[in-house]
Protein backbone atom coordinates (compact mmCIF):
# COMPACT_ATOMS: atom_id res chain seq x y z
CA UNK A 1 0.00 0.00 0.00
CA UNK A 2 1.26 3.27 -1.34
CA UNK A 3 1.41 5.98 1.35
CA UNK A 4 1.04 9.63 0.19
CA UNK A 5 4.47 11.35 -0.30
CA UNK A 6 4.31 14.24 2.59
CA UNK A 7 5.78 17.79 1.22
CA UNK A 8 7.35 19.98 3.67
CA UNK A 9 8.74 23.49 2.61
CA UNK A 10 11.95 24.91 1.63
CA UNK A 11 13.63 24.42 -1.77
CA UNK A 12 13.23 20.96 -2.61
CA UNK A 13 8.74 21.65 -2.25
CA UNK A 14 8.56 21.98 -5.78
CA UNK A 15 10.36 18.33 -7.21
CA UNK A 16 8.12 16.47 -4.15
CA UNK A 17 4.72 18.29 -5.08
CA UNK A 18 5.85 17.07 -8.85
CA UNK A 19 6.67 13.37 -7.42
CA UNK A 20 3.01 13.49 -5.67
CA UNK A 21 1.31 14.58 -8.63
CA UNK A 22 2.86 11.85 -11.28
CA UNK A 23 2.11 9.11 -8.74
CA UNK A 24 -1.26 9.99 -8.15
CA UNK A 25 -1.30 9.95 -12.02
CA UNK A 26 0.47 6.77 -12.41
CA UNK A 27 -2.03 5.02 -9.08
CA UNK A 28 -5.51 6.15 -10.41
CA UNK A 29 -4.48 5.46 -13.98
CA UNK A 30 -5.45 8.38 -14.93
CA UNK A 31 -4.61 10.00 -18.89
CA UNK A 32 -6.13 13.43 -19.55
CA UNK A 33 -5.17 13.15 -22.61
CA UNK A 34 -7.48 10.43 -23.78
CA UNK A 35 -10.45 10.81 -20.64
CA UNK A 36 -9.79 7.57 -19.77
CA UNK A 37 -11.10 7.53 -16.23
CA UNK A 38 -13.09 4.10 -14.51
CA UNK A 39 -17.24 5.03 -13.87
CA UNK A 40 -16.65 5.70 -10.09
CA UNK A 41 -19.64 4.56 -8.36
CA UNK A 42 -21.58 7.79 -6.42
CA UNK A 43 -24.12 8.55 -3.67
CA UNK A 44 -24.66 11.44 -1.54
CA UNK A 45 -24.34 12.30 2.31
CA UNK A 46 -25.80 14.96 4.32
CA UNK A 47 -23.80 17.73 5.72
CA UNK A 48 -25.91 20.16 6.83
CA UNK A 49 -29.73 20.12 8.04
CA UNK A 50 -32.25 23.04 9.87
CA UNK A 51 -31.60 25.29 7.42
CA UNK A 52 -34.63 27.48 6.17
CA UNK A 53 -35.37 27.75 2.38
CA UNK A 54 -31.66 27.52 1.11
CA UNK A 55 -30.83 27.99 -2.08
CA UNK A 56 -27.51 28.14 -2.71
CA UNK A 57 -24.09 27.23 -1.46
CA UNK A 58 -20.46 28.29 -2.60
CA UNK A 59 -17.11 29.72 -0.71
CA UNK A 60 -14.07 32.07 -1.61
CA UNK A 61 -11.04 30.75 -4.16
CA UNK A 62 -8.74 28.99 -1.39
CA UNK A 63 -10.96 28.69 1.51
CA UNK A 64 -11.00 24.74 1.69
CA UNK A 65 -12.79 24.68 5.65
CA UNK A 66 -16.06 26.63 4.68
CA UNK A 67 -18.84 26.34 2.83
CA UNK A 68 -22.10 29.48 2.59
CA UNK A 69 -25.23 28.50 2.32
CA UNK A 70 -28.03 31.42 0.99
CA UNK A 71 -31.29 31.14 3.09
CA UNK A 72 -33.76 32.61 1.22
CA UNK A 73 -35.14 34.71 3.79
CA UNK A 74 -32.15 37.10 4.21
CA UNK A 75 -29.39 34.98 5.38
CA UNK A 76 -25.88 33.42 4.67
CA UNK A 77 -25.05 30.51 6.84
CA UNK A 78 -21.51 29.19 7.13
CA UNK A 79 -20.91 25.55 7.59
CA UNK A 80 -17.89 24.66 8.90
CA UNK A 81 -16.30 21.53 6.82
CA UNK A 82 -13.24 21.39 8.71
CA UNK A 83 -15.22 19.69 11.80
CA UNK A 84 -16.34 16.02 11.57
CA UNK A 85 -18.85 15.70 10.72
CA UNK A 86 -19.42 19.69 9.20
CA UNK A 87 -21.01 21.88 11.83
CA UNK A 88 -23.24 24.60 10.57
CA UNK A 89 -22.48 27.72 12.95
CA UNK A 90 -25.61 29.46 14.87
CA UNK A 91 -24.69 32.55 14.15
CA UNK A 92 -25.25 34.15 10.87
CA UNK A 93 -22.59 35.00 8.39
CA UNK A 94 -25.21 37.80 6.97
CA UNK A 95 -28.25 38.63 8.07
CA UNK A 96 -30.39 40.84 5.80
CA UNK A 97 -33.30 39.80 7.09
CA UNK A 98 -34.65 43.24 7.56
CA UNK A 99 -34.14 44.67 4.41
CA UNK A 100 -35.10 40.98 2.43
CA UNK A 101 -38.73 40.82 0.88
CA UNK A 102 -39.47 36.75 0.25
CA UNK A 103 -43.24 37.25 -0.03
CA UNK A 104 -43.22 35.61 -3.86
CA UNK A 105 -42.15 32.31 -3.92
CA UNK A 106 -39.17 33.39 -6.22
CA UNK A 107 -38.39 36.16 -3.74
CA UNK A 108 -35.82 36.71 -1.85
CA UNK A 109 -32.12 36.63 -1.41
CA UNK A 110 -31.21 34.51 -4.10
CA UNK A 111 -27.78 35.29 -5.27
CA UNK A 112 -24.01 35.07 -4.08
CA UNK A 113 -20.64 35.70 -5.41
CA UNK A 114 -17.60 36.32 -3.53
CA UNK A 115 -15.05 39.04 -5.27
CA UNK A 116 -11.90 36.96 -6.75
CA UNK A 117 -9.67 38.98 -4.14
CA UNK A 118 -11.54 38.28 -1.60
CA UNK A 119 -9.07 36.88 0.30
CA UNK A 120 -7.49 40.77 0.35
CA UNK A 121 -10.22 42.78 0.02
CA UNK A 122 -12.85 41.17 2.17
CA UNK A 123 -15.79 42.02 -0.39
CA UNK A 124 -18.52 39.80 -1.63
CA UNK A 125 -21.85 40.63 -3.46
CA UNK A 126 -25.45 39.42 -2.99
CA UNK A 127 -28.63 39.52 -5.52
CA UNK A 128 -32.08 40.07 -3.22
CA UNK A 129 -35.54 41.39 -3.71
CA UNK A 130 -36.24 44.41 -1.47
CA UNK A 131 -39.54 45.68 -0.08
CA UNK A 132 -40.42 47.19 -3.30
CA UNK A 133 -40.14 43.83 -4.74
CA UNK A 134 -36.65 45.22 -6.94
CA UNK A 135 -33.49 43.35 -7.85
CA UNK A 136 -30.98 44.96 -5.73
CA UNK A 137 -27.05 43.66 -6.37
CA UNK A 138 -25.43 45.07 -3.38
CA UNK A 139 -22.03 44.57 -1.91
CA UNK A 140 -21.04 43.98 1.67
CA UNK A 141 -17.66 43.67 3.72
CA UNK A 142 -16.26 41.21 5.99
CA UNK A 143 -14.39 43.45 8.85
CA UNK A 144 -10.57 42.39 9.63
CA UNK A 145 -11.72 41.57 13.40
CA UNK A 146 -14.77 38.88 12.40
CA UNK A 147 -13.84 36.80 9.81
CA UNK A 148 -17.31 34.64 10.68
CA UNK A 149 -19.56 37.68 10.39
CA UNK A 150 -19.67 40.05 7.71
CA UNK A 151 -20.69 43.60 8.36
CA UNK A 152 -24.74 43.78 7.63
CA UNK A 153 -24.24 48.01 7.54
CA UNK A 154 -21.76 47.79 5.03
CA UNK A 155 -24.15 47.34 2.02
CA UNK A 156 -23.29 49.76 -0.99
CA UNK A 157 -25.82 49.32 -3.88
CA UNK A 158 -24.46 48.42 -7.50
CA UNK A 159 -27.42 47.73 -9.58
CA UNK A 160 -31.33 48.02 -8.52
CA UNK A 161 -33.73 46.90 -11.33
CA UNK A 162 -37.42 47.10 -10.77
CA UNK A 163 -39.58 43.51 -11.35
CA UNK A 164 -43.29 44.29 -12.32
CA UNK A 165 -44.04 40.78 -11.05
CA UNK A 166 -42.91 39.14 -8.12
CA UNK A 167 -41.80 35.67 -10.10
CA UNK A 168 -38.97 35.27 -12.27
CA UNK A 169 -36.50 37.29 -10.58
CA UNK A 170 -33.98 34.78 -11.57
CA UNK A 171 -31.35 35.93 -8.85
CA UNK A 172 -27.63 33.90 -9.82
CA UNK A 173 -24.65 36.25 -9.96
CA UNK A 174 -21.22 34.59 -10.35
CA UNK A 175 -17.76 36.03 -11.12
CA UNK A 176 -15.65 34.61 -14.62
CA UNK A 177 -12.51 33.02 -14.17
CA UNK A 178 -11.36 34.07 -17.12
CA UNK A 179 -11.95 37.83 -17.34
CA UNK A 180 -12.99 38.70 -13.34
CA UNK A 181 -16.29 40.52 -14.34
CA UNK A 182 -19.47 39.69 -12.54
CA UNK A 183 -22.02 38.19 -14.68
CA UNK A 184 -25.74 38.86 -13.36
CA UNK A 185 -28.88 37.12 -14.56
CA UNK A 186 -32.14 38.22 -14.71
CA UNK A 187 -35.58 37.01 -15.52
CA UNK A 188 -38.35 38.24 -17.96
CA UNK A 189 -40.25 40.13 -15.53
CA UNK A 190 -43.01 37.53 -14.26
CA UNK A 191 -46.12 37.11 -14.54
CA UNK A 192 -46.83 34.19 -17.58
CA UNK A 193 -45.50 34.06 -21.20
CA UNK A 194 -43.43 37.77 -20.91
CA UNK A 195 -46.65 38.92 -22.20
CA UNK A 196 -46.47 42.18 -23.70
CA UNK A 197 -50.11 42.97 -22.43
CA UNK A 198 -48.80 42.90 -18.40
CA UNK A 199 -47.50 46.11 -17.02
CA UNK A 200 -44.14 46.63 -17.38
CA UNK A 201 -43.89 43.94 -20.55
CA UNK A 202 -42.53 46.15 -23.63
CA UNK A 203 -44.92 46.24 -26.12
CA UNK A 204 -44.42 43.91 -29.80
CA UNK A 205 -41.49 41.99 -28.34
CA UNK A 206 -41.93 41.26 -24.40
CA UNK A 207 -38.83 42.50 -21.80
CA UNK A 208 -36.33 39.36 -22.98
CA UNK A 209 -36.04 40.40 -26.62
CA UNK A 210 -36.21 44.15 -25.95
CA UNK A 211 -32.30 45.35 -25.44
CA UNK A 212 -33.50 49.02 -25.09
CA UNK A 213 -33.45 50.60 -21.54
CA UNK A 214 -34.33 46.86 -20.49
CA UNK A 215 -32.07 44.65 -18.22
CA UNK A 216 -34.83 41.98 -17.82
CA UNK A 217 -34.70 38.70 -19.28
CA UNK A 218 -30.88 38.93 -19.67
CA UNK A 219 -27.50 38.21 -18.95
CA UNK A 220 -25.16 41.49 -17.31
CA UNK A 221 -21.92 41.86 -17.42
CA UNK A 222 -20.54 44.05 -15.13
CA UNK A 223 -17.23 45.31 -13.49
CA UNK A 224 -17.60 45.79 -9.62
CA UNK A 225 -13.94 47.33 -9.72
CA UNK A 226 -15.10 50.14 -11.87
CA UNK A 227 -17.22 53.21 -11.62
CA UNK A 228 -18.00 54.21 -15.36
CA UNK A 229 -21.78 52.72 -14.98
CA UNK A 230 -24.77 54.55 -14.08
CA UNK A 231 -24.11 56.04 -10.80
CA UNK A 232 -20.43 55.17 -10.39
CA UNK A 233 -20.96 52.14 -8.50
CA UNK A 234 -19.99 49.73 -11.37
CA UNK A 235 -18.13 49.92 -14.50
CA UNK A 236 -19.11 49.03 -18.41
CA UNK A 237 -16.78 46.85 -19.37
CA UNK A 238 -15.59 47.63 -22.92
CA UNK A 239 -15.95 44.62 -24.61
CA UNK A 240 -19.59 44.42 -24.04
CA UNK A 241 -21.31 43.68 -27.04
CA UNK A 242 -23.62 46.88 -26.94
CA UNK A 243 -20.98 49.37 -25.97
CA UNK A 244 -21.51 52.46 -28.68
CA UNK A 245 -24.51 50.48 -30.78
CA UNK A 246 -28.08 50.58 -30.06
CA UNK A 247 -28.22 48.66 -26.59
CA UNK A 248 -28.24 48.84 -23.00
CA UNK A 249 -24.41 48.94 -22.20
CA UNK A 250 -24.43 46.03 -19.06
CA UNK A 251 -26.52 43.51 -21.35
CA UNK A 252 -24.13 40.70 -21.92
CA UNK A 253 -26.62 38.29 -24.06
CA UNK A 254 -30.25 38.11 -24.07
CA UNK A 255 -34.10 36.50 -24.42
CA UNK A 256 -33.80 34.14 -21.29
CA UNK A 257 -37.27 33.59 -19.42
CA UNK A 258 -35.89 32.82 -15.72
CA UNK A 259 -32.59 31.45 -15.53
CA UNK A 260 -32.69 29.55 -12.25
CA UNK A 261 -28.95 28.63 -11.44
CA UNK A 262 -26.24 29.32 -13.63
CA UNK A 263 -22.28 28.20 -13.64
CA UNK A 264 -18.76 28.57 -15.06
CA UNK A 265 -16.83 26.13 -15.64
CA UNK A 266 -13.46 26.85 -13.34
CA UNK A 267 -11.13 25.89 -16.36
CA UNK A 268 -12.10 26.84 -19.48
CA UNK A 269 -14.91 30.13 -18.75
CA UNK A 270 -17.67 27.69 -19.80
CA UNK A 271 -20.85 29.10 -18.72
CA UNK A 272 -23.75 26.80 -18.48
CA UNK A 273 -27.71 28.48 -18.18
CA UNK A 274 -30.56 26.71 -16.72
CA UNK A 275 -33.72 28.33 -18.03
CA UNK A 276 -36.55 27.85 -16.82
CA UNK A 277 -39.82 26.66 -19.50
CA UNK A 278 -43.19 28.15 -19.48
CA UNK A 279 -45.89 25.19 -20.66
CA UNK A 280 -43.47 22.65 -22.23
CA UNK A 281 -39.60 22.72 -22.31
CA UNK A 282 -37.21 23.00 -19.94
CA UNK A 283 -33.65 24.09 -21.31
CA UNK A 284 -29.70 24.10 -20.99
CA UNK A 285 -27.88 27.13 -22.71
CA UNK A 286 -24.20 27.25 -23.52
CA UNK A 287 -22.34 29.65 -23.89
CA UNK A 288 -18.64 29.02 -24.75
CA UNK A 289 -15.71 30.74 -22.39
CA UNK A 290 -14.46 32.38 -25.62
CA UNK A 291 -17.89 34.02 -26.31
CA UNK A 292 -17.60 37.53 -27.02
CA UNK A 293 -21.30 38.15 -25.74
CA UNK A 294 -24.66 39.11 -27.44
CA UNK A 295 -25.84 35.84 -28.22
CA UNK A 296 -30.00 35.25 -28.21
CA UNK A 297 -31.19 32.53 -26.82
CA UNK A 298 -34.85 32.68 -28.01
CA UNK A 299 -37.53 33.39 -25.35
CA UNK A 300 -39.91 34.29 -25.62
CA UNK A 301 -39.66 33.61 -29.72
CA UNK A 302 -39.02 30.26 -28.74
CA UNK A 303 -40.03 28.10 -25.58
CA UNK A 304 -36.60 25.71 -25.60
CA UNK A 305 -35.69 24.51 -29.60
CA UNK A 306 -38.94 24.96 -30.15
CA UNK A 307 -41.66 28.15 -31.91
CA UNK A 308 -43.71 30.03 -28.86
CA UNK A 309 -44.84 33.30 -30.09
CA UNK A 310 -42.73 33.77 -33.26
CA UNK A 311 -43.94 37.50 -33.51
CA UNK A 312 -42.09 41.05 -33.02
CA UNK A 313 -38.80 40.75 -34.11
CA UNK A 314 -38.67 36.96 -33.94
CA UNK A 315 -38.52 36.42 -37.88
CA UNK A 316 -35.21 39.08 -37.65
CA UNK A 317 -33.23 37.72 -35.08
CA UNK A 318 -30.60 35.17 -34.74
CA UNK A 319 -31.69 32.54 -31.97
CA UNK A 320 -29.52 30.05 -30.57
CA UNK A 321 -31.06 27.15 -29.83
CA UNK A 322 -30.47 25.46 -26.09
CA UNK A 323 -27.72 22.41 -25.62
CA UNK A 324 -30.32 20.22 -24.12
CA UNK A 325 -34.06 20.39 -23.36
CA UNK A 326 -36.26 17.92 -21.98
CA UNK A 327 -40.06 18.25 -21.75
CA UNK A 328 -42.41 18.86 -19.10
CA UNK A 329 -44.68 15.99 -17.59
CA UNK A 330 -43.73 12.23 -16.94
CA UNK A 331 -43.80 10.36 -13.79
CA UNK A 332 -42.22 11.49 -11.91
CA UNK A 333 -43.84 15.08 -13.10
CA UNK A 334 -40.90 17.63 -14.27
CA UNK A 335 -41.82 21.01 -14.18
CA UNK A 336 -38.49 23.23 -13.54
CA UNK A 337 -35.16 22.95 -14.27
CA UNK A 338 -32.33 23.40 -11.36
CA UNK A 339 -29.33 24.17 -12.78
CA UNK A 340 -26.35 22.64 -11.80
CA UNK A 341 -22.39 23.15 -12.03
CA UNK A 342 -20.15 20.99 -14.06
CA UNK A 343 -17.61 18.82 -11.74
CA UNK A 344 -13.94 20.38 -11.64
CA UNK A 345 -13.28 18.72 -7.62
CA UNK A 346 -10.55 15.96 -6.62
CA UNK A 347 -12.56 12.78 -4.99
CA UNK A 348 -13.73 11.64 -8.83
CA UNK A 349 -11.41 11.94 -11.50
CA UNK A 350 -13.72 10.66 -14.05
CA UNK A 351 -16.67 13.06 -13.21
CA UNK A 352 -14.00 16.04 -14.55
CA UNK A 353 -16.25 17.95 -17.05
CA UNK A 354 -19.63 16.37 -16.28
CA UNK A 355 -22.61 19.23 -15.17
CA UNK A 356 -25.04 18.43 -12.86
CA UNK A 357 -28.44 19.33 -13.14
CA UNK A 358 -32.21 18.49 -11.85
CA UNK A 359 -35.83 18.83 -11.74
CA UNK A 360 -37.14 21.05 -9.03
CA UNK A 361 -40.92 19.00 -9.11
CA UNK A 362 -39.97 15.65 -10.19
CA UNK A 363 -36.26 15.69 -7.76
CA UNK A 364 -34.39 13.79 -10.75
CA UNK A 365 -30.78 14.59 -11.43
CA UNK A 366 -28.81 14.43 -14.54
CA UNK A 367 -25.58 14.86 -16.09
CA UNK A 368 -24.19 15.57 -19.24
CA UNK A 369 -20.80 16.27 -20.88
CA UNK A 370 -20.32 18.92 -23.63
CA UNK A 371 -17.82 18.22 -26.24
CA UNK A 372 -17.82 20.38 -29.23
CA UNK A 373 -20.10 22.15 -27.71
CA UNK A 374 -22.64 19.35 -28.22
CA UNK A 375 -24.35 17.64 -25.01
CA UNK A 376 -22.96 14.33 -24.73
CA UNK A 377 -23.59 11.14 -22.05
CA UNK A 378 -26.75 12.10 -20.92
CA UNK A 379 -27.00 10.11 -17.70
CA UNK A 380 -30.01 9.80 -15.08
CA UNK A 381 -27.98 9.64 -11.44
CA UNK A 382 -31.38 9.72 -9.16
CA UNK A 383 -31.14 6.89 -7.76
CA UNK A 384 -26.88 6.33 -7.99
CA UNK A 385 -27.26 9.93 -5.44
CA UNK A 386 -30.17 8.74 -3.15
CA UNK A 387 -28.89 9.54 0.14
CA UNK A 388 -28.77 6.36 2.45
CA UNK A 389 -32.17 6.62 4.67
CA UNK A 390 -32.84 9.78 3.27
CA UNK A 391 -34.40 11.62 0.70
CA UNK A 392 -33.43 14.45 -1.56
CA UNK A 393 -36.89 15.96 -2.37
CA UNK A 394 -36.53 19.49 -3.83
CA UNK A 395 -33.57 20.47 -5.52
CA UNK A 396 -33.66 24.05 -5.29
CA UNK A 397 -29.60 24.51 -6.11
CA UNK A 398 -26.68 22.88 -6.60
CA UNK A 399 -23.26 24.23 -5.82
CA UNK A 400 -19.66 23.68 -5.19
CA UNK A 401 -17.24 24.36 -2.74
CA UNK A 402 -13.33 26.01 -2.84
CA UNK A 403 -12.05 22.31 -4.03
CA UNK A 404 -15.13 22.28 -6.60
CA UNK A 405 -16.41 19.03 -4.79
CA UNK A 406 -20.94 19.40 -5.82
CA UNK A 407 -23.22 19.77 -3.49
CA UNK A 408 -26.98 19.56 -3.49
CA UNK A 409 -29.44 21.69 -2.10
CA UNK A 410 -32.72 21.03 -0.84
CA UNK A 411 -35.47 23.78 -0.64
CA UNK A 412 -36.61 21.43 2.57
CA UNK A 413 -33.64 22.80 4.50
CA UNK A 414 -30.71 20.20 3.66
CA UNK A 415 -27.72 20.33 2.01
CA UNK A 416 -25.88 16.90 0.22
CA UNK A 417 -22.85 16.30 -1.04
CA UNK A 418 -21.98 14.48 -3.63
CA UNK A 419 -19.13 11.55 -2.73
CA UNK A 420 -17.74 9.05 -4.70
CA UNK A 421 -19.58 5.00 -3.23
CA UNK A 422 -17.34 2.40 -1.17
CA UNK A 423 -13.95 3.98 -3.44
CA UNK A 424 -11.62 6.01 -1.52
CA UNK A 425 -11.66 9.50 -2.61
CA UNK A 426 -8.65 10.27 -4.83
CA UNK A 427 -8.57 13.79 -2.79
CA UNK A 428 -7.43 12.05 -0.20
CA UNK A 429 -4.83 9.11 -1.96
CA UNK A 430 -2.42 11.53 -2.73
CA UNK A 431 -3.53 15.00 -1.17
CA UNK A 432 -4.30 16.20 -4.64
CA UNK A 433 -5.63 19.57 -5.49
CA UNK A 434 -8.46 20.31 -7.23
CA UNK A 435 -8.35 19.24 -11.08
CA UNK A 436 -9.09 22.47 -12.11
CA UNK A 437 -5.90 23.79 -10.59
CA UNK A 438 -3.99 21.01 -12.45
CA UNK A 439 -2.46 22.63 -15.51
CA UNK A 440 -1.65 25.31 -13.21
CA UNK A 441 0.56 23.44 -10.80
CA UNK A 442 1.93 21.38 -13.56
CA UNK A 443 3.41 23.84 -15.58
CA UNK A 444 4.53 25.96 -12.88
CA UNK A 445 6.93 22.85 -11.45
CA UNK A 446 8.26 22.79 -14.69
CA UNK A 447 6.96 18.79 -15.27
CA UNK A 448 4.63 19.03 -18.59
CA UNK A 449 7.09 17.39 -20.92
CA UNK A 450 8.18 14.32 -18.42
CA UNK A 451 4.78 14.18 -17.14
CA UNK A 452 3.65 13.57 -21.04
CA UNK A 453 6.53 11.19 -21.21
CA UNK A 454 5.78 9.07 -18.56
CA UNK A 455 2.38 9.11 -19.82
CA UNK A 456 3.44 7.40 -23.44
CA UNK A 457 5.58 4.90 -21.63
CA UNK A 458 3.04 3.84 -19.61
CA UNK A 459 -0.01 4.03 -22.45
CA UNK A 460 3.23 1.74 -25.04
CA UNK A 461 2.98 -1.33 -22.09
CA UNK A 462 -0.52 -1.64 -21.75
CA UNK A 463 -1.00 -2.13 -25.46
CA UNK A 464 2.42 -3.94 -25.86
Amino acid sequence: MWAPIACGSGPQMRACAARRLLWAVALTGVSLAHGAFAATPLTTERVASGLQNPLFVTAPSGDFDRLFVVEQPGRIRILDLGSDPPLLEATPFLDITDRVVSVGQEQGLLGLAFHPDFGQNRLFYVNYTDSGGATRISRFQVPIGTPQQADATSEQLLLQISQPQSNHNGGWIGFSPNDGMLYVATGDGGGANDDPNLPGHTTGTGNAQDITQNLLGKLLRIDVDGNNGPGGNYGIPPGNPFVGVTGDDEIWAYGLRNPWRNAFDRTTGDLYIADVGQFSFEEIDFQAGASSGGENWGWRCREGAHDFNPGGNCASATLLDPVHEYTHGGFPFRCAITGGEPYQGCAVPDLAGSYFFGDFCSAQIWTIRMSGGVATALTERTAELAPAGLSIDAVSSFGTDARGEIYIVDLGGEVFKIVPDGVESQCAVAGLPALSVWPTVLAGLGIISLFWALQRRRIGRLRG
